[in-house]
Parts: C-alpha cells; sequence; structure tokens
C-alpha cells in the first residue's frame, strides 16, 4: 500500500461520509441543511485533491502498480456518481419558488459514458493494448469538478441567475461527457470494430 493507493483510498473513504451528511441534512432546518452542503463540498474538494496527486506522485516515483490501475478509476466513478446522484434529489426552496438542482437524466448520461469507456478499455486490454487518458476526458473531468463544486457552495444562494448559470455549467458538463465518450469510441473503433 504505496502513498498513491493510501490517497485513492482516503478518496473512497470520504465517499460515505458525504452520504451520511446528505441524509441528516434532509431531516434537519434549511440552514444548517445549507450548511451540509457546504461541509459536503468541502469533503468533495479534499477527495478531488487526492485524484490530483496520487496519479502524479505514482507517475513521477515510478510506482504505478496493478491494484492502483484498479481502484483509481474506481474511486473517481464512484466519487461522482455518488455526488451526482445526491445533487439530482436535492431541491432549494425560498420565498420565490423552488429551484432545480442537477436533473436525474444528468446522472444518466455520466453512467453511460463511463459504462462504454470502461468497456472499450476492457476490449483493447484484451487486445493487449492500453487507452490513454484523452484530453476529453481530462477536460471533462475538469469541468465535472467544477460543476459539482459550484453546486455544493453556489447554489444554495438561490435566485433565479444562480440557477440559470447552474444550468449553463450542466449543460455544457453534460455535452463535454458525451464528446468525450464519442472521441473514446472514434479512437478505438479499430479496436472494436475490426471482426465485423
Amino acid at each position: 500500500m504505496n502513498l498513491p493507493n493510501k490517497l485513492t483510498m482516503v478518496r473512497i473513504f470520504i465517499i460515505p461520509f458525504i452520504v451520511i451528511i446528505y441524509f441528516l441534512s434532509k431531516t434537519i432546518n434549511q440552514a444548517v441543511a445549507n450548511l451540509s452542503l457546504y461541509i459536503m463540498g468541502v469533503l468533495f474538494i479534499v477527495a478531488s485533491i487526492t485524484d490530483y496527486f496520487d496519479g502524479n506522485i505514482a507517475r513521477k516515483r515510478n510506482i504505478v502498480t496493478t491494484f492502483g490501475k484498479f481502484i483509481d478509476p474506481l474511486a473517481d466513478k464512484l466519487l461522482v456518481t455518488t455526488t451526482l446522484l445526491l445533487l439530482s434529489n436535492y431541491y432549494y426552496t425560498n420565498m420565490n419558488g423552488i429551484y432545480m438542482w442537477m436533473p436525474f437524466w444528468v446522472v444518466l448520461v455520466v453512467i453511460t459514458r463511463d459504462l462504454i469507456v470502461t468497456s472499450i478499455r476492457l476490449v483493447a486490454m484484451n487486445e493487449g493494448t492500453v487507452v490513454a487518458a484523452k484530453w476529453s476526458g481530462k477536460l471533462k473531468t475538469a469541468f465535472t469538478m467544477l460543476t459539482i463544486s459550484y453546486y455544493f457552495f453556489i447554489m444554495p444562494f438561490g435566485g433565479n441567475v444562480i440557477s440559470i448559470i447552474g444550468m449553463i455549467m450542466t449543460i455544457i458538463f453534460v455535452l463535454l461527457t458525451i464528446y468525450s465518450a464519442v472521441d473514446y469510441f472514434l479512437k478505438s473503433k479499430h479496436l472494436i470494430l475490426k471482426e465485423i
């Protein structure tokens, strides 16, 4: 269990705490619920920072392991999918009405993309090829983290402008997610379609 793998495990251990705080926030008043969102946001950012450092440390120290290759992408998907699921079940209410948060179909798009990319990597691995992370995937990941952080820290303020900005960020995030899946497929289609 080297340092990068320890950081990855920290990311996994943070996820249940985010879920617990979410359920606690549903049982108390709105002001405390908003504070809970900020705490969840801080935990999410800490987990995201571990994602940045574990890969960098593993590459710089040349301590990439099979366990790390397995657990790192799994931890990423668990973190993002869990937080999106929680946000898709959250809304903000004030005197001006109810503000919609993350639509549930966004979560379905993310899960579908992850299944496609994982399947492509499995096929490539079976063919003895490693599918490296694409720039589109890295851009998608960065904007995903930014969008989720916006929902945790800015959306609780409510208001039409904040909601519209959140919706625009969500649309961009979804488009990047779809583009990333298409990019992976097109650059690996020679492996997937070679026997058709």
